[in-house]
């Protein structure tokens, strides 16, 4: 993927476009996401024994991270976490199980964990993440779809 510096003003009169243009699905154990690969993207998860996604240190770049559920976790979690310590993903996902619950992050919150079962996971579970500022990541939608009581999909395990 190549990129062109402008020096002096630019102008455009019908906006700019964002992001890759395609579309990814991973199969892999882990995925470590960059802005310059996956920014705009849709990335498919579509490993039934789950996928560790790593994301990009938050700088404020408004880069956009859109996941899509494909397959189905079986066995271990799908996980979407930050790339440090101090980087955390803050706003609200809906799991719809047995019932429907929204839930919000902590203040200390860097991982979502897709399980299969209570913290969603399954086929069409959605999450889409904005890079808003330094250390800060905004769920700016989503949804997951799981089954029985349902569970925070949230927690704070990067270390």
């Amino acid at each position: 993927m190549s990129s062109t510096t402008f020096s002096g003003p630019v102008t455009s009169t019908a906006g700019f476009i964002t992001g890759t243009g395609v579309n990814s699905t991973v199969t892999a154990s882990t995925l470590t996401v960059t802005q310059a690969d996956y920014n705009g993207q849709t990335i498919g998860l579509s490993r039934a024994a789950g996928i560790t996604v790593t994301l990009p240190a938050a700088t404020g770049t408004n880069a956009v991270y859109k996941f899509l559920v494909e397959t189905t976790v079986t066995s271990n979690s799908y996980k979407i976490q930050v790339a440090n310590a101090t980087d955390v993903i803050s706003g609200t996902l809906n799991v719809a199980g047995t019932t429907g619950t929204p839930f919000g992050t902590l203040p200390a919150s860097d991982t979502i964990t897709m399980n299969g079962t209570t913290q969603g996971g399954v086929i069409g579970s959605y999450v889409e993440l904005t890079d808003v500022d330094a250390g800060i990541f905004v769920i700016t939608a989503g949804g997951l779809i799981g089954s029985g009581t349902v569970a925070t999909p949230f927690s704070a395990a990067v270390s």
